[in-house]
This record gives C-alpha cells, sequence and structure tokens, in this order.
C-alpha cells in the first residue's frame, strides 16, 4: 500500500483533525514519499465521494466529512470512481449493555475503520453499564463507562466526524439493576420494567438524561422503552388496578419527553411495543395490525420511531411496515442488524440475508436515517472483531457497492484481514440442510424445531448451545438430530472443511483473531464427536466403545474447552473491560467440570458400580414448537436453573 501525502495548506480544519488521527494506524502522512493526496468539496442532498486518480495523485471529491473518509478509504485500497448514498445519518450501535464494555482506545479503532467506510453515526448501547453519581448500584459488579471515559471518547469521535449517540432505557430492559431489591425495589413493576407514575422512578430517570447530557455533545438520545414486557401488570396493578398498556406506556413517555426537553435532549425510541400491544399475538413483525388511532396521536411529535428488524427477508414486509410507521405521522429510523449475537463468530449468512432487502426498502421508502445494531444477547459471546467484516459490508450496500470482490479489497485495507477468511468461519454453524427442506423456494427462514432454521438451503444451528450443552443430558443435541438425522456427521464434515480453509491465516488477528475461530471450531467438534460417539455407544451396549470414549474422548473435549476457554480470555482482555468474562468462564468451566463427569459416570458404569447411565436412558422425545433453546441456562441443564 503506497503512502498517501496530504498537506495541510488549503484544508478546512476538520478535514486536517481526521487526516491526523487516521495517520496514526495508516500510511497517511503530512509529508514524505507517496501519493499525493487532494481535496475538493462538492456541493449535494447525498453524500457523496468521489476518487480520481492520476500519475503521482488522488483526488477526492467529497459532499461531506463521511464522503471525505470513505473517499480515503477508497484510496487506502486502490479503488476509484462515484459513490454515494441517500442516507443523510448511517451508522451502527454497539451492545455495551449486555455483558461487555470495549475499551476506550478499541472503540477508538472501530472509530477509524467507521469513517473509512463512510459512517457518519455510532450509537453506544447501554442498560445500567455507566457510572451514576450517588447510585453506587447502579451498574454494580458490571463494566462502566465512566463519564470521564465517555467525554474522551465523544472528542475523538467529533474529530473524525461522527456523532457518538448515547442509549440508555427508561422503563424495560432493566433486569440487572432491579435485581438488588433493596436500592431499587421501590421503583419495580416487572422484573424488567421499572414502575411507571412513581416519582422514585423519574429521580432516577433525570440522572440518568443528566449524566448523558454531560458525556456527549450530540443531543440525540435513544431512550429505548423496547420488550416492556407485563408493563402495569406487576406492582402498578397492585398499587393502581388495571390500566391499558397503551396508556401507561404513552404517559411515561410523555414524562420522560418533558425531561428530555428540559435539557435540550432529542429522544428516540424503539417502536416494538406500539405495534405488539396491537397484535393479539404481540408480534411486532406482523403488518395487518395498525396501531390505534388515539394511541398514535398521543405520542409526542418530537421523539423519533426506530423501526428495528434483524430478522426479515422480504423487502416488501420491511415496506409495508415503514408504511405504517408513516401511517402513525413519524419519519421512522430503520435499524438493521450485522449478526453478533446467537453465534460465536460473525454471521454473514444471515447478516446478508437480512440487511439487503432492508436497504433496498429503505430506499423505495427514501428513509434517511439507517443504522446496524450488533448485539451482545446472552453474556457477548461473540468475538467482535470478527464482525467488522459485517460492518464493512453494510456500508458497502449502503452506498450502492454490492460486490464482495471490491468489499473485500476494502476490509484487507481497513482492517488488516482477509475477507474472505473472516466471513468463512462463520460457517461453523451452517450445514447442509435435510433434503426435506433444502429444495423450499421460500426465502424465508423455515423454522424446523425450537430453534434450527433453513436459509438458502443451509440449515442454521446455534452454536454456542452446542458448545455449552450438557453432554450427558444432549439438550441441544438432541434437538439438532430432531431436524436433520445426520446432523453430527455433516456438522463434522463442515468443521474440516473450514480447518482447511482457516489454518493457513492462524496468524491473522487484525480483525476476528482466526485463531480463535480454530479453537473454536476444534472445541465444538469436541463436544458434538463427544455426545454422538456416547449415546451410540450407550444405546449399542457397546463397552469397549464406552472405555475408549472415557478413556480418549472425554480428555480430548477437556482439552479443546481448555483451549477455548485461554483463547476466549484472551481476545476478550485484549479489547474490553474485564467484567463480564466471569459471565463466560463460568459456562466454559462448567462445561469442562460435566465433561469429567461424564468420563467418571462411563467408568462407574463399566466397573459396575451403576447399572445404567440414567441420562442417557431417556427416549428422544418428539420435536416441539416453542420451545426457543437459544441461550444458556436452556441447554446447560434440566431442572431449575439460575
Amino acid at each position: 500500500m503506497s503512502n498517501l501525502i496530504w498537506s495541510a495548506e488549503k484544508l478546512p480544519a476538520e478535514l486536517v483533525s481526521m487526516l491526523k488521527l487516521l495517520g496514526e494506524e495508516y500510511p497517511i502522512l503530512s509529508k514524505g514519499r507517496g501519493l499525493k493526496l487532494e481535496f475538493r468539496p462538492v456541493k449535494s442532498k447525498e453524500t457523496v465521494s468521489r476518487v480520481t486518480r492520476k500519475s503521482g495523485s488522488i483526488t477526492i471529491e467529497y459532499s461531506n466529512l463521511a464522503a471525505a473518509g470513505r473517499g480515503i478509504g477508497s484510496a487506502l485500497s486502490g479503488l476509484d470512481g462515484e459513490e454515494r448514498t441517500g442516507f443523510s445519518s448511517l451508522g451502527i450501535m454497539l451492545d455495551q449493555g449486555q455483558g461487555m464494555v470495549m475499551k476506550p482506545e478499541e472503540l477508538k479503532r472501530w472509530m477509524r475503520r467507521m469513517i473509512l467506510c463512510g459512517y457518519n453515526q455510532l450509537l453506544l448501547y447501554t442498560e445500567s453499564s455507566f457510572e451514576l453519581e450517588g447510585e453506587p448500584f447502579f451498574g454494580y459488579a458490571e463494566p462502566n463507562f465512566t463519564l470521564e471515559m465517555l467525554q474522551d471518547l465523544d472528542d475523538y469521535a467529533g474529530k473524525l466526524g461522527i456523532e457518538l449517540v448515547g442509549c440508555c432505557q427508561v422503563l424495560g430492559h432493566m433486569t440487572n439493576l432491579l435485581r438488588w431489591r433493596g436500592a431499587y425495589g421501590g421503583i419495580t413493576d416487572m422484573p424488567t420494567v421499572m414502575l411507571a407514575d412513581e416519582p422514585k422512578t423519574y429521580a432516577l430517570i433525570e440522572k440518568i438524561l443528566d449524566f448523558w447530557s454531560k458525556a456527549l455533545r450530540s443531543r440525540r438520545i435513544n431512550i429505548g422503552m423496547d420488550e416492556t414486557w407485563g408493563l402495569g401488570r406487576g406492582r402498578f396493578l397492585n398499587l393502581h388496578g388495571y390500566e391499558r398498556e397503551f396508556d401507561i406506556f404513552n404517559r411515561h413517555l410523555a414524562r420522560v419527553n418533558d425531561m428530555c426537553k428540559e435539557r435540550g435532549l432529542a429522544p428516540m425510541i424503539w417502536s416494538d411495543m406500539y405495534f405488539r400491544l396491537s397484535n393479539p399475538d404481540h408480534d411486532y413483525h406482523n403488518p395487518n395490525f395498525p396501531v390505534p388511532k388515539d394511541v398514535a396521536a398521543a405520542i409526542p411529535r418530537n421523539v423519533q420511531l426506530a423501526y428495528w428488524d434483524y430478522y426479515s427477508e422480504s423487502r416488501e414486509l420491511y415496506e409495508k411496515l415503514l408504511d405504517r410507521h408513516c401511517e402513525m405521522g413519524f419519519a421512522p429510523v430503520m435499524a438493521s442488524g450485522i449478526w453478533s449475537w446467537e453465534t460465536l463468530w460473525y454471521d454473514h449468512i444471515r447478516t446478508a440475508a437480512t440487511i439487503r432487502p432492508c436497504i433496498a426498502a429503505c430506499r423505495t421508502r427514501k428513509v434517511k436515517e439507517l443504522f446496524f445494531t450488533l448485539w451482545e444477547d446472552d453474556g457477548a459471546y461473540c468475538h467482535f472483531d470478527s464482525t467488522l467484516a459485517g460492518v464493512v459490508f453494510a456500508s458497502d450496500l449502503s452506498y450502492g457497492q454490492e460486490d464482495e470482490e471490491i468489499t473485500a479489497r476494502r476490509f484487507e485495507a481497513v482492517c488488516g484481514a482477509d475477507y474472505w477468511a473472516q466471513t468463512a468461519a462463520g460457517e461453523m454453524q451452517y450445514i447442509e440442510a435435510d433434503p426435506e427442506h433444502a429444495d423450499k423456494d421460500s426465502k424465508e427462514f423455515i423454522e424446523l424445531t425450537s430453534h434450527c432454521k433453513v436459509i438458502n438451503g443451509l440449515l442454521r444451528i446455534i452454536t454456542p448451545m452446542i458448545l455449552w450443552d450438557d453432554p450427558l443430558l444432549g439438550i441441544a443435541f438432541d434437538d439438532y438430530k430432531r431436524s436433520d438425522p445426520e446432523f453430527d456427521l455433516k456438522f463434522m464434515d463442515k468443521c474440516d472443511e473450514l480447518l482447511c480453509r482457516l489454518l493457513p491465516r492462524v496468524e491473522e488477528k487484525n480483525a476476528g483473531n482466526v485463531a480463535h475461530a480454530v479453537n473454536t471450531i476444534r472445541a465444538l467438534m469436541a463436544k458434538v464427536e463427544l455426545r454422538s460417539s456416547l449415546k451410540a455407544a450407550y444405546d449399542a451396549g457397546d463397552r469397549a466403545a464406552l472405555r475408549e470414549i472415557a478413556v480418549a474422548m472425554v480428555p480430548a473435549a477437556t482439552a479443546a474447552m481448555e483451549e477455548f476457554d485461554r483463547s476466549f480470555t484472551k481476545q476478550w482482555m485484549a479489547g474490553s473491560l474485564p467484567h463480564g468474562l466471569e459471565m463466560i468462564q463460568v459456562r466454559n468451566a462448567g462445561t469442562i467440570a460435566r465433561i469429567r463427569e461424564t468420563g467418571r459416570r462411563i467408568r462407574e458404569f463399566l466397573a459396575g458400580d451403576a447399572e445404567s447411565i440414567p441420562e442417557l436412558e431417556r427416549t428422544l422425545p418428539p420435536s416441539a414448537p416453542g420451545n426457543f433453546l437459544n441461550n444458556y441456562s436452556r441447554v446447560a441443564y434440566g431442572s431449575k436453573g439460575f
């Protein structure tokens, strides 16, 4: 990659600031030898970036700082030509509230990559993961942002031309906070929902809004209010009697909105509860149930509604639901997803299947604001740096670039890694579907059991549930076998194929750490082989095979899990605050203990000290919908959990 040389003469100060920060990591210099970098502003209502190469120089025409940043990314990638997007606001939301908070330097590294892709907004999702003065139990034992940390990040973002937006919760999603019953029992309605109409609730919300008002220069703030399950049905019902959830919701929103206005804040909320409460099945993504007119009329007009949808593959469905928002009198903000949840590594297949139709629908409906969420559901176990491939991919689609060969060039220049290896690693959770399902023409996900889906002829499995699946109970394993009797054989073949593709890149760590991907795949293979062999040998009464399992497979699976645990810890500590790691380490240690217990139980059985292994005696039940085995507590143990 040739050096890009720029001169501060005649450049606006904001562009100089951006170039200086990018020069900390990339070959972008204010003096020396290399290609001369020239900038030329252009007027356009859209974000336009135009890169022209001549002998010894590169000219970047740009309509705003995001366009200039994308142009620099193109220059680094050896790309030229014109790109444009109609999205005035293009961002990503990083979940920093469900188990992991990135170190400031890691967040700054992400910002540099973002601006080189043409993003101009970064939203930081939090619940109680920040320090609140006078509230010692707010965020207690969690990873936390401090006020000073966020102010420093905001200054850095501003120099890159990125708007840093705070995201909090002011009603639901407060499980971690409300567990401290001594401190917050008085503001609890349901276990995850704060008590509306309670003065102490609003006193706490005032502190939350004051914090974000001081932390960031942006006046925009996402105040959440999504998934407020059981609103008004807990302590509120005991205190005030029954009231329509819509009315409680809107009254609470109006009060919080007034608090935002007092602080000069412009609130945004997730729109799902309006649609869920209008639908007897509480289905957010069903366009056939319009929000009642009186409810829509009561929503404050200054509040932005964010329509989130990370699951739909139909452009028409996105369009219908965008229309529903407009019918309520609001121009919606669109939130799509870069798949970082229910997966140990970035899921490119599902990301591509959902954001392509989403972006297409946004263009037909002339949506102006779009961001992509990256969630940490159930403990932040996805290697977050692996999702950088999705960040670059999503930006290219947003700028009208659909050639993934071009995306691969930008990714290599911006992230210093091989795009194809990064996206391939996520295939650890896909196998060829059973022919009965693979021939389906529908592009929609086909639900097979409780958590198995077919997409484009591939069966998607949730690999973390295999990793932490109890080897004796086999809850997740058995569910996958119900979906496809050859699941285990196909999975092992797929993993062997992936190892052949990834091992040549095992030293690559500038984006997703490929060595960690390899360790992850080996641990998954060891778990699947152990359960598959154990069940087959026990059912067949093959004592020799059981002895081999105890002598060889149990130690191998233990070693693979231990290596995964070391690898996971290393990559976590490299980029994140230490709090939150304990959740995954406890899971890994518990899995290792249960693998060892499996070996002990086999030896006990073979020695005649036990007549049977009762867990393996149970008949496999038929498939049943609604089990939703997508988190640790649902597969790690069968008895009453934590």
